[in-house]
């Protein structure tokens, strides 16, 4: 009943006083908004970026050959490198491949292209989308068949071939026969980007180019996720028994739980940096609080006259700063809500509303309410009833 009498007494106060009640709220509602809209945000960057991982597999890793001091190193031996799957119980699949740099010629035009000599399997492990053609067969051997790149497809449509599947390009002095093209692929920390920016012949054949390049380093799929550390042991035992290399292992699975780990940070930094606005908002809700102390010490003098106690006028003060600041958190946080649907929407994320930043919102409404509205309430308390009368 007292409760229900503070609430009512509370809302005629902060309409009576409109100006300086809209004031505060836009503080408040600032503040909640920009604390709910980053924490938010930071979550959906995080899902987005695992979910990236996800795609391709937490089930595959990357291995490369590591260099001693002063060393040379001549690279993986391809043949090595194919018996993995049945001399490593943790592995399925490996895709190894090599990359070189050279002028790719057309129609007489050229451009600068990369490329990659890579297997049937690659297509696979980097879930690489034919739109028109074929892929690289083991079949293949040492034939000049390449395939085309989203860019390098593009780059040929722009030249008057509307169809290149079928047509000849010429590539480090040698003439490729385009046997597909591929469809532009998301890029990844295990993704190479030559898939989009160059062309992908045979393994063999690039092997046999005039660069000679070495295969550094080659992607492996393990048969389940969650054993990352058993198939680490595995290849470099293995790499050791037949080559003495020296190996690092670098699988998804770690690399997300380092990036958790990372954007758990990233989202709190934002949270702080919301905090600010909010702090601010909460020492406009205790100004606003602390005229209005000033300006009804008649009123509190008449209170404590007919017998309230401190703590009736204390409570009364306190609950009036609460329903202000928990006003302002329930529009802070449709605001921030509304702002985090308009980052998703133009960065093209799946947005979702976190139950944890609503409750975020709500709770430090509340707890802006009690801390910022304490003080004010105190000194409320405090009058003396005969100097409250005589202001």
């Amino acid at each position: 009943m007292i409760l229900g009498e503070n609430i009512r007494e509370s809302l005629r106060s902060l309409m009576g006083a409109k100006q300086r009640s809209l004031l505060a709220l836009i503080g408040i509602v600032i503040g909640i908004g920009s604390v709910i809209a980053m924490v938010t945000v930071g979550q959906i960057v995080e899902n987005e970026v695992i979910r990236q991982f996800k795609e391709m597999g937490t089930d595959v890793c990357s291995v490369q050959q590591e260099y001693g001091r002063g060393s040379k190193s001549s690279g993986f031996n391809l043949q090595n490198v194919l018996k993995i799957p049945q001399a490593c119980s943790t592995i399925r699949t490996v895709a190894p491949y090599v990359s070189f740099y050279s002028d790719l010629k057309f129609s007489g035009k050229r451009s600068s292209c990369p490329a990659l000599g890579v297997t049937e399997e690659f297509a696979r492990l980097y879930k690489i989308p034919i739109s028109t053609g074929r892929f690289i067969s083991d079949l293949d051997g040492h034939s000049a068949f390449c395939v085309l790149g989203d860019s390098k497809a593009k780059w040929l449509r722009e030249h008057g071939e509307s169809n290149p599947v079928g047509k000849q390009v010429i590539y480090d002095e040698r003439i490729y026969t385009v046997i597909g093209i591929a469809d532009a692929v998301p890029m990844g920390t295990f993704t190479p980007y030559e898939i989009n920016e160059g062309i992908m012949i045979p393994i063999k054949t690039a092997m046999r180019s005039q660069d000679r390049p070495q295969i550094n380093t080659f992607g492996s799929r393990m048969i389940e996720s969650g054993i990352s550390q058993q198939a680490t042991e595995q290849l470099k035992n293995y790499f050791k028994l037949t080559s003495k290399t020296e190996i690092r292992v670098t699988s998804a699975e770690e690399l997300v739980a380092q990036m958790k780990k990372q954007m758990r940070m990233f989202t709190a930094l934002l949270g702080a940096i919301g905090s600010i606005s909010l702090i601010v908002g909460g020492v406009g809700v205790m100004n606003v609080m602390l005229v209005s102390v000033s300006e009804r010490k008649k009123e509190i003098g008449i209170r404590r006259a007919i017998g309230a106690k401190r703590k009736d006028i204390q409570f009364q003060f306190l609950v009036e700063s609460i329903i202000l600041s928990f006003i302002g958190g329930l529009l802070g946080t449709a605001l921030g809500v509304g702002a985090t649907a308009i980052i998703c929407n133009f960065a093209g994320w799946s947005f979702f509303v976190s139950e944890g930043a609503v409750m975020l919102g709500v709770g430090v409404s509340a707890a802006v309410g009690i801390f910022f509205g304490y003080y004010p309430a105190r000194q409320a308390s405090a009058l003396s009833p005969i100097d409250a009368l005589r202001s």
